[in-house]
């Protein structure tokens, strides 16, 4: 699906090393919880996740031990792991944080990006574009969550990364539950313009971009809420 680090094929298009396992497990499962295959509040067992997946039990035990340190996933007494609920009412501060974040992080990746990560941002923003235009949620889910891999590499901060995935991944699985309320094709652009100014290797554009990204999600969140 999505890599910390594409490399790039003939055509254009990146492609993912070899990861590890439990990071294979960590982005089947993200996918999983954002697109609510695994609604929020359903229980987590183990033997239906290495059906499901095609994976083994330990790395799906190291993906569900971070997603738990994230909040993802949550113990409960006599019930084991859960995944967490859609917090409407906690949805808007999460922005606010995750704006700080972005950022920082939008600017880094534009000052420390080597030239093939700027090249492998660039195509996954087009390739959100191109999702959609032709509506294309799978392809434009995937996409982002590759874009945000390689920007998090980019960045070269693991501290502001460890801080924001898991907002990343929340707001991602509020965007999918709530879609019907937003223009994907707004969103599409607002990455494209961060991932643009990334390319570019322009600091101050990248803040401008996140600022945008974040307004928008912000703005998507408002309407939700208020309806």
């Amino acid at each position: 699906m999505t890599a910390a680090d594409p490399a790039t094929l003939s055509g254009g298009k990146p492609a993912a090393p070899r990861q590890r396992a439990a990071d294979v497990a960590y982005d089947m499962l993200e996918s999983m919880i954002v697109t609510l295959q695994l609604k929020p509040g359903t229980p987590i067992v183990e033997a239906e996740l290495v059906e499901a997946t095609g994976l083994g039990r330990t790395p799906l035990r190291e993906a569900l031990m971070r997603m738990s340190t994230n909040g993802l996933v949550v113990q409960l007494p006599r019930r084991g792991l859960i995944v967490s609920d859609i917090e409407l009412a906690e949805h808007l501060t999460l922005i606010e944080t995750r704006r700080v974040l972005e950022r920082l992080i939008a600017a880094s990746a534009a000052r420390r990006a080597t030239p093939q990560q700027r090249k492998d941002i660039l195509i996954y923003a087009k390739k959100m574009v191109a999702a959609a235009k032709r509506n294309d949620l799978k392809a434009y889910m995937q996409a982002d969550q590759g874009l945000d891999h390689v920007i998090h590499q980019a960045c070269r901060n693991p501290s502001a990364v460890a801080a924001v995935i898991p907002q990343v991944i929340k707001c991602r699985r509020f965007w999918y539950a709530f879609r019907h309320e937003g223009d994907v094709e707004a969103g599409a652009n607002c990455h494209l313009m961060l991932a643009s100014a990334i390319a570019d290797g322009d600091a101050e554009a990248a803040i401008c971009g996140a600022e945008a990204l974040m307004d928008y999600l912000e703005l998507f969140a408002r309407k939700v809420i208020d309806t």
